[in-house]
């Protein structure tokens, strides 16, 4: 089970990877409700329709967490907004095996946690090691990525050489 937060889920709608990656994964993939409001707030975009798409075909489930207040300190703790907190709260209510976030402050978080995560740049590498994108659209990708996320040119040196492009 992943639990995702709206920053990956967007940049991975963004670059058409979200249905590759949801066909892969094979478990179940949660947001919390924060997270859904946050990703389809702008109706007409293609992203904000894909996931609400994908949302009604239950490929993505919509769940509520409970633990308020852990939420709230959270957000006071991680400077987090309240997706980002809700993803983690859900993640470990359900115990989730990992957590997809592209926030620096949420992956500070995960790691005092001790909460596996992963990145949209992250899925992006393993879904071309695997081979269920080719070259053109995995370069395609990463460079969407890298110009709507706000990757360090470290993070983004490395995607580079683990996918052999220059």
């Amino acid at each position: 089970m992943v639990v995702f937060d709206s920053s990956t889920l967007i940049l991975l709608a963004k670059v058409d990877l979200l249905d590759e990656f949801l066909n892969d994964y094979g478990g179940k993939v949660l947001i919390p409700r924060e997270v859904e409001t946050e990703s389809c707030y702008r109706k007409k975009s293609f992203d904000a329709l894909l996931i609400r798409k994908r949302i009604q075909e239950k490929k993505i489930v919509v769940m509520k967490m409970s633990n308020t207040a852990l939420c709230t300190r959270l957000m006071q703790d991680f400077r987090i907004c309240k997706g980002e907190a809700e993803t983690l709260v859900l993640a470990l209510e359900r115990k989730a095996k990992l957590v997809a976030t592209d926030d620096k402050n949420a992956i500070k978080a995960c790691k005092l946690l001790k909460l596996s995560f992963t990145s949209a740049i992250a899925i992006l590498v393993r879904l071309s090691e695997k081979g269920i994108i080719d070259t053109e659209m995995t370069e395609t990708a990463l460079e969407t990525l890298v110009k709507n996320g706000r990757y360090s040119d470290g993070i983004v040196k490395m995607a580079k050489e683990k996918l052999k492009i220059k």
